[in-house]
């Protein structure tokens, strides 16, 4: 382990259904239609579809986590 590396707290690191809401939120608040944005971007990878306030914490996970996310989710509610 190098003395450089700081271990992550498990706390400190954002949940992809937290991120999701927060970039809800924000959709809605733009007046964007969140359900198309996301899938735009889940299609196309194209972070244009995110509002730029809240692209970088969208692009803090793959694209594939975010699907597993929404599917896990779908299916255990």
């Amino acid at each position: 382990m190098s003395i450089f590396s700081k271990k992550q707290d498990p706390n400190d690191i954002p949940k992809v259904s937290d991120t999701m809401r927060e970039i809800y939120d924000a959709m809605k608040t733009k007046g964007y239609d969140p359900v198309n944005q996301f899938v735009g971007y889940l299609l196309s990878g194209d972070p244009m579809y995110i509002p730029g306030a809240v692209r970088p914490k969208i692009r803090a996970f793959d694209r594939d986590e975010i699907l597993e996310e929404l599917v896990k989710n779908y299916f255990e509610r």
